[in-house]
């Protein structure tokens, strides 16, 4: 199976500096970068060292997604982000699952050998918010062994269910979207434990209460979607 690594950036260039020599290029057979329109120098970056990057005309993670998929040669596309959340090398794990026939695989914070950014503290309020998300996702939908991230962002979707799950979700809900839609469609989830650390600059990530609504906002959405989307999802 022929995997591409999509390295996500929107303003990330003290993340890029600071992780891109640790990226196991030789995990997967393409790389290139989706960039939400930085101006901190990620595009410069990538150009010095020889990485494609592609522009998103309209911003939002949602849109990187739909984006990446649109570029990539790749069966299957592994997504990335610089910002040291997500432990790089850990890359090379999700080839031998892909080739073995699962469509989704996901870097797992969650559970046992799992570790999230905020384990050291005593209030983990994303953790439990995410929690909580994958709790009633899984209650809801899945039939098949529980997924404990259903939200991480370090994920690898196959092409052929990409084309299956037709994702519309904006922004930071692509991920829960896909799945809760592989859920639907009993595809098959796989897990491996990684470690989250923090971000390397001082930026915010994801607005807490903002993400949170709108992953409720989705939630409920594909309950009243329920398996309708596939009937309504625009031609490939």
């Amino acid at each position: 199976m022929k995997t591409t690594l999509v390295i996500l950036t929107y303003n990330e260039i003290v993340g890029l500096k600071e992780t891109f020599s640790g990226i196991p290029m030789d995990a997967v057979d393409e790389v290139f970068a989706v960039d939400g329109g930085s101006t901190d120098g990620s595009l410069e970056f990538f150009k010095e060292n020889g990485v494609t990057c592609h522009i998103q005309d309209v911003k939002g993670r949602g849109e990187a997604f739909r984006l990446a998929f649109e570029k990539a040669t790749g069966d299957a596309l592994i997504f990335y982000s610089p910002d040291g959340n997500e432990t790089a090398a850990d890359i090379f794990k999700f080839k031998p699952y892909l080739d073995d026939g699962y469509d989704i695989v996901i870097g797992n914070r969650m559970s046992d050998g799992g570790h999230n950014e905020e384990d050291g503290q005593f209030l983990k309020i994303r953790k439990w918010a995410n929690n909580f998300f994958t709790l009633i996702a899984n209650v809801m939908w899945n039939r098949g062994d529980f997924v404990y991230d259903t939200i991480n962002g370090f994920r690898a979707i196959t092409r052929s269910a990409w084309e299956r799950i037709s994702l519309d979700g904006p922004g930071y809900t692509i991920e829960y979207q896909s799945s809760i839609r592989a859920f639907k469609l009993g595809l098959k989830i796989k897990e491996f434990p990684t470690y989250e650390g923090q971000r390397i600059d001082e930026q915010e990530g994801s607005p807490s209460i903002e993400t949170g609504l709108s992953f409720l906002k989705l939630f409920f959405r594909e309950i009243k979607v329920g398996q309708r989307w596939k009937l309504i999802a625009p031609k490939k």
